[in-house]
């Protein structure tokens, strides 16, 4: 893998894009931001941004980590050619969602490096190592199907009713009133504390 990833080396200087992420504020991206800096300069890569999420937990979406999402809209943009991070677990601790972040590397051509496991996906066996993973995420989503499924039969089974609980009747009554007086949709919803969509389908009924 070593000797592969050298003679890539060899043909073009690679752009690269850090990630760093800490879960809390009592700890620092520092060294990850120093070891990763030192593989650039050993594989003479050249950086050409640090994205940084400081305090915040891996667990969180895209949507809650300003820092990655800055950085997957420049993988968008085809800005770098690489993306390294210190570990697998600084992009994300859920498998689906470290897929979902290599399938949008993969779209647009940029590779991923992962220090910690060794893992860079310019390499064949880096790219055989995150089809492997794929094959596993697979596996969690199926699993996860299944259980939903069985919970499921089993509610229909115990005669849960399933789906959005039914509106009770004296509300709907109360709809029904306050729309006869011209009171529009929205203030309805408003005066009963109720969703504008349930007023809205106990009008289109009457």
């Amino acid at each position: 893998m070593v000797e592969e990833h050298e003679a890539r080396q060899g043909s073009a200087v690679k752009k690269v894009a850090i990630y760093l992420r800490v879960s809390t504020d009592s700890q620092t991206t520092a060294n990850q931001r120093r070891e990763l800096q030192a593989v650039a300069a050993r594989s003479g890569w050249q950086i050409v941004k640090v994205y940084e999420d400081a305090g915040i937990s891996g667990a969180k979406g895209r949507d809650k980590r300003p820092g990655l999402d800055a950085m997957m809209k420049a993988v968008n943009a085809k800005e770098f050619d690489m993306v390294a991070a210190w570990s697998v677990d600084r992009l994300g601790r859920s498998l689906t969602d470290l897929l979902a972040i290599l399938q949008a590397l993969r779209d647009k051509g940029v590779d991923l490096f992962l220090h910690q496991q060794g893992i860079d996906t310019s390499t064949t066996a880096g790219r055989a190592m995150f089809q492997m993973l794929g094959v596993f995420a697979e596996f969690e989503r199926g699993i996860i199907r299944e259980r939903v499924n069985a919970g499921l039969a089993r509610a229909r089974e115990k005669g849960t009713r399933l789906g959005r609980p039914r509106t009770p009747i004296s509300v709907e009554k109360r709809i029904r009133g306050l729309r006869a007086k011209g009171m529009g949709v929205l203030k309805i919803g408003r005066t009963l504390g109720v969703g504008t969509s349930v007023v809205q389908r106990v009008v289109d009924a009457m």
